[in-house]
């Protein structure tokens, strides 16, 4: 076999400007060589002509006279011709530097074209691939071996699993709330955490049911919210930061650091902290909703108050908030979402108004029902940040 290297024209062309201005050089090295010996001849000359004595001299004077006139001629030609030959060389090397200046200038603008055309390609694609999520469909549970919910409050359409000691009275969980800064912030604090590997999305784990591959965990979700957000016209900035790994332990203290870092750049009081429930890590049990013909991950807000000793004065509105939401997922989605979750502790819900924890799907559901999860949770925060 011949391997065979196939060069592009503007290649092509820069070899032969290469080769061009090295023959160039060349030639004015040479030249440069040849009048060195012109001159050195000349001067020769002239010795010859000192050494003679004043008696030849004056016997020789008409000899000598034109003889040095025309070693004067030759000086000045010399120098003519190697002005001429110089103003010649220079102006070609200037032509040749200028022609591969003018060739890169060239194969630089095009591949800034093509790679501009490359991620608006992209982009388009992105566009395409993104599905929003459809109204008016079928809901139903499917969930096999479920796990009993335990709620013990009863707000409307809504259950509440209370585990604190606040009674939530109507006032508690009237969702009079108004959102003025609608700007999204998404985040993890356990961006390890996977499911069940699916045809679509096999990975390989590196703990149980965790993977440091964010392409399969719950940061990936992020993204997909993020991406659905956007096509609503949301300001979403999402982190994708490692806080779970090397170390488990710490990690609410630094995806708290990182969350106050995205505020000083993207001010928010939508805060939202993705996880995957992790009950008993029981590979069966993967709470499921069917909207339509898609099988889609269930959800559920965790909610934590100042009940831990920890200083929380948000509290309250960010339970309003997880009611407002879940209020609408209802209308829109029966199902969509297991009953509230309002805990003791605070999971950093301290730094917005509107902060919380969703927890989509669990370790028996896979990635691929978890992504669906994203579309319908857009699509209902979409209606309840509009109005």
């Amino acid at each position: 076999m011949f391997k065979v290297t196939v060069l592009k024209a503007k290649d092509i062309a820069k070899i032969f400007t290469g080769i061009s201005v090295t023959i160039l050089i060349i030639l004015l090295f040479s030249k440069n060589f040849e009048k060195k010996s012109e001159k050195s001849k000349l001067e020769n000359l002239e010795i010859n002509l000192n050494s003679i004595t004043n008696h030849s001299m004056v016997n020789c004077m008409d000899q000598v006279i034109p003889t040095m006139s025309k070693v004067n001629e030759e000086y000045k030609k010399i120098a003519k011709e190697d002005e001429d030959e110089g103003n010649i060389l220079q102006s070609m090397l200037k032509t040749q530097i200028s022609s591969i200046k003018g060739m890169e200038r060239i194969e630089l603008k095009a591949q800034k074209m093509e790679q501009k055309n490359t991620e608006d390609n992209k982009s388009e694609e992105k566009k395409e691939e993104i599905e929003l999520a459809k109204t008016g469909v079928q809901t139903q549970v499917i969930t096999n071996n479920p796990i009993s919910e335990n709620a013990n409050v009863q707000h409307g359409s809504l259950k509440i699993k209370n585990q604190t000691s606040y009674t939530l009275t109507e006032d508690v969980l009237n969702p009079n709330i108004t959102i003025e800064n609608k700007n999204i912030l998404l985040f993890h604090t356990h961006s390890c955490e996977s499911y069940t590997p699916s045809d679509k999305y096999p990975y390989t784990q590196t703990g149980n049911f965790r993977t440091t591959d964010l392409n399969f965990t719950v940061t990936r979700l992020g993204t997909e919210l993020q991406n659905h957000l956007q096509q609503y016209n949301y300001n979403v900035a999402h982190s994708t930061d490692y806080h779970d790994y090397p170390a488990y332990n710490g990690s609410y203290t630094r995806s708290l650091a990182t969350v106050e870092n995205m505020l000083k750049t993207t001010p928010s009081d939508i805060i939202i902290d993705i996880h995957r429930d992790a009950i008993g890590s029981r590979p069966d049990y993967a709470p499921t909703v069917k909207i339509g013909e898609e099988e889609t991950a269930q959800m559920m807000f965790v909610i934590g108050t100042n009940e831990g000793g920890l200083w929380h004065p948000n509290w309250q509105q960010n339970l309003k908030f997880a009611v407002k939401v879940q209020q609408k997922a209802e209308e829109m989605y029966p199902g969509l979402f297991k009953p509230i979750m309002l805990t003791q502790s605070r999971y950093n819900q301290h730094a917005g108004k509107f902060a919380s924890i969703i927890e989509v799907g669990s370790t028996g559901n896979t990635l691929d029902q978890c992504l669906n999860s994203m579309k319908y949770l857009a699509k209902v925060m979409d209606e309840v940040l509009k109005n």
